[in-house]
Formats: structure tokens, sequence, C-alpha cells
């Protein structure tokens, strides 16, 4: 499989169907710490935790913009002044594709980027 950092989101529409469960898994492989949730829709979704509110927001900015350069938006919840939880999915059709693991490759690859952040 290709490093998904190298890879780019394509839009996805309503005739694409989601990942199977075996894709899915595969994907998990390249995609540290990030968890399959099996429920309507499926997601991934990761939990970060910062040194302080600015580098949680800090961190919140930079995945903004890389969701922007994607086209493709996660949903993202800060909490206790210094957690951050992203999920992923691929509303358009009800599941996941691709696009949500190049996403959280590159959100990962945000973390290491940027060596302060931790999981």
């Amino acid at each position: 499989m290709q490093d998904l950092t190298k890879q780019k989101c394509v839009p996805c529409e309503s005739g694409f169907s989601p990942l199977t469960e075996n894709e899915i898994q595969q994907y998990l492989q390249q995609t540290h710490g990030w968890e399959f949730s099996r429920g309507k829709p499926q997601k991934i979704k990761r939990k970060f935790t910062f040194k302080d509110f600015k580098e949680a927001l800090d961190f919140i900015n930079k995945v903004g913009e890389l969701a922007e350069s994607e086209n493709h938006h996660p949903d993202i919840f800060l909490h206790n002044y210094k957690k951050v939880d992203i999920t992923l999915s691929t509303h358009a059709i009800g599941g996941l594709s691709s696009n949500d693991f190049i996403m959280a490759a590159k959100i990962n690859n945000l973390e290491l980027l940027h060596g302060r952040l931790r999981p």
C-alpha cells in the first residue's frame, strides 16, 4: 500500500461504496493511534492530549488548515482545556473511504512534525 501521507483526498459522491472491514483493517495498520468505530456511519477516531490550551488550539488550527487543503473535514472536539478528539468519516457515502485514512495519516504526520504533540 502506498504511503498515505503522499496521497491526496479525492471527492467522493454518493455512488461510492464505503470501505469493507478488511480494507479498514489494512488502512488502520498505517494510521497509528486511530480506532475503528463500527456504528452508523462507520468512523475512525483518535484522542490527543496537549500540555495546555494554547498547544491544543494550535494543533486544531493546523488540522483545520490541512482539512481545507484536502477538502475533507473532520469533526473536532476540544474539551478539558487541553484534550482534542478527532473523528473522521465520509458523510457523502455514510461510512469510511480512503480519504479518512489519508487525513488520519496526515494528522499523525502533523504530530510528528511538531514533536511537542503527544497522543
